[in-house]
């Protein structure tokens, strides 16, 4: 089988890489499509993985940018689609990967996990064939949209998919000895982070040097530009080693939702700061205790004292009712893509087929 997967963020290097590599050990024909986001190309490159270049995701500046990027990534597709001849194509939320499917005819599988991506959902609902989201998405995305029993990070961090390892880290120089903070700031270059913000920077160092009291600190961030009194605490490891991180970490603090959805899958409480509404799975993640939506500075600080506090067996016991029954998502899309069209058809007549890949 041809296949290509498309990745336009770090996460979605995350979220295929398992599905990747197992199809390959299948036999099947995968070519990676990738878009130049942070560290995406480095994560390829650490997983051994080659990939055609998409550019950085806009042209110009702004909206029309990014609407101008997603016409020329079509004809990129296109191209590619000409020379590769795929069957079929995965992407997370990849409006010129549907745009490109619908022109070549051939079926999209995308996913999704970020109701308020409004505009972007609009550019690719009408042209995939299948849109799947975790079962806490609250948006109705049409005929064609099926819920899972899982997350995005479950394709990574599955317990079938993840055993924690901190043995890298003590030779990167973490001193695990004392418990420590991964602080996380994003550039709000996204398209739904337009109008949104986090913390100030004032806040930021005030925050940092508060919980440098009880804690080691370290920060990961999108944008260069950290403050010279906070530098020190700049991360330096490999990319394929930050979930080891999180799990070791005793709190996350930051304005990603990723990590802060991936802190919670790994039993680490999470700080988010955004003033986003909170998404379907991180609202999931709050009502298990797992994580706290916080803006003000005293709130922050008073959540930070009060998981000081908080007996780690209580925690265990979040995490436990929160994974309960969540099945292992790249098991899942294995099935559904060697299957196709058959499995889209199965699932339309009973969804809860997708339970058995646990």
């Amino acid at each position: 089988m041809r296949i290509i997967v498309d990745t336009a963020h770090p996460a979605n290097v995350h979220y295929f890489k398992n599905f990747i590599f197992e199809m390959k050990k299948k036999g099947h024909s995968i070519f990676i499509t990738a878009r130049n986001k942070d560290i995406s190309f480095k994560l390829l490159k650490d997983y051994g993985l080659d990939y055609y270049d998409m550019g950085t995701g806009i042209i110009g500046k702004g909206i029309i940018g990014k609407i101008l990027y997603v016409i020329y990534a079509v004809f990129l597709m296109l191209k590619q689609f000409i020379k590769f001849k795929p069957e079929i194509v995965i992407s997370f939320s990849s409006s010129y990967a549907a745009h490109a499917c619908f022109l070549y005819g051939i079926p999209h599988i995308t996913f999704e996990d970020t109701e308020h991506a409004k505009a972007n959902i609009l550019l690719y609902k009408f042209f995939s064939d299948m849109i799947i989201t975790p079962n806490s998405f609250y948006e109705n995305l049409g005929k064609n949209h099926f819920r899972m029993n899982s997350f995005m990070e479950l394709f990574y961090l599955h317990k079938n998919r993840f055993i924690a390892d901190n043995s890298n880290l003590k030779k990167l120089g973490f001193d695990l000895s004392k418990p420590f903070v991964l602080f996380r700031f994003v550039s709000w270059q996204a398209f739904h982070d337009i109008g949104q913000k986090g913390l100030s920077l004032s806040d930021k160092v005030e925050l940092i040097k508060y919980c440098s009291k009880f804690y080691n600190v370290y920060i990961s961030s999108e944008s260069d530009d950290l403050p010279d009194e906070i530098k020190k605490y700049n991360l330096a490891i490999p990319a394929t080693e930050i979930h080891n991180v999180l799990y070791f970490a005793s709190i996350y603090i930051g304005e990603g939702g990723t990590m802060a959805s991936e802190s919670a899958v790994l039993g680490t409480p999470a700080i988010y700061i955004n003033s986003l509404p909170l998404m379907g799975y991180l609202q999931n993640a709050k009502s298990n205790n797992l994580l706290f939506h916080l803006s003000d500075y005293d709130e922050i600080v008073n959540c930070i004292n009060k998981i000081r506090n908080t007996d780690l067996k209580e925690i265990d016991r979040n995490l436990s009712k929160f994974l309960e029954n969540k099945i292992d998502s790249t098991a899942f899309l294995i099935w559904l893509t060697e299957k196709y069209p058959n499995s889209k058809k199965l699932l339309i007549n009973d969804i809860e087929y997708m339970n058995k890949f646990r």
